[in-house]
């Protein structure tokens, strides 16, 4: 004999996490600025990859090229988020209704 399952409530479903464990909003943009500022790391070791590439008479390597536009995109993409978490007031967003 199969047993019939249980009804699960939906209360069950979107328990949220104490207080004590959800972050700060402030402090979510802090962490999201630090993660800009790897991944302007990472794209600058790219740039300087593909200099010294075009220095030693080379050309640049296109999977470089291409990586280093992805970082700058993903930079670009985790600072418009950094702002809008920390609620900082930048000119061209519009925060809408």
């Amino acid at each position: 004999m199969r047993a019939t399952p249980r009804a699960v409530s939906r209360s069950s479903w979107s328990t949220s996490p104490p207080a004590a464990e959800v972050p700060d909003l402030d402090e979510l943009a802090g962490r999201l600025a630090a993660i800009a500022e790897d991944l302007a790391d990472a794209a600058l070791d790219r740039l300087r990859q593909t200099a010294d590439i075009l220095r030693a008479g080379g050309e640049p390597d296109p999977g470089l090229v291409a990586e280093e536009k992805r970082i700058t995109r993903a930079r670009r993409a985790v600072e418009k988020a950094a702002t809008l978490v920390g609620g900082t007031a930048s000119a061209g967003f519009d925060e809408g209704p």
